[in-house]
């Protein structure tokens, strides 16, 4: 077998054997949640009225409220461009969940026209800042 016949053989072989490893991105099969316009998610679980900024102004109301060295008092929130406002109040000691420290809370929220009353928690993702595990209708007491 000559010199050449043979490296035209080993470069078959390994052209064969390097398709084995060969891959190809699918475009159509990727997931893209942001592609559809005529559904967009709220910015918050606390109301779908709310925009970025009500929700930017109504997390630093929440941070001062549930924050474990706050006195107690509704800290109240409001966004004079789009007209939306609320307040959060704590409504519980402070526990630990998930190794967060966590507190329940009572919101009110204008926005819309329309004023709604909330019961969640949130928990402490680091210095002033907190999300919200959890929001449902507030059902009063009595």
């Amino acid at each position: 077998m000559t010199f050449l016949a043979r490296f035209v053989g080993v470069c078959c072989l390994g052209a064969w054997l390097g398709a084995c490893s060969l891959t190809m991105p699918i475009a159509s099969l990727a997931v893209d949640d942001d592609v559809t316009g005529s559904i967009s998610k709220p910015v918050t679980t606390l109301s779908p009225k709310l925009d970025a900024e009500d929700w930017r102004r109504a997390q630093s109301a929440l941070a001062l409220a549930v924050d474990p060295q706050g006195n107690g008092a509704p800290v109240q929130w409001n966004n004079p461009v789009s007209g939306s406002k609320g307040s959060f109040s704590a409504a519980g000691p402070l526990y630990v969940l998930d190794d967060r420290v966590c507190r329940s809370f009572i919101a009110t929220v204008q926005a819309g026209g329309t004023e709604t009353q909330h019961q969640g928690s949130s928990c402490r993702l680091g210095p002033n800042e907190w999300m919200i595990r959890e929001v449902k209708p507030w059902s009063r007491p009595g």
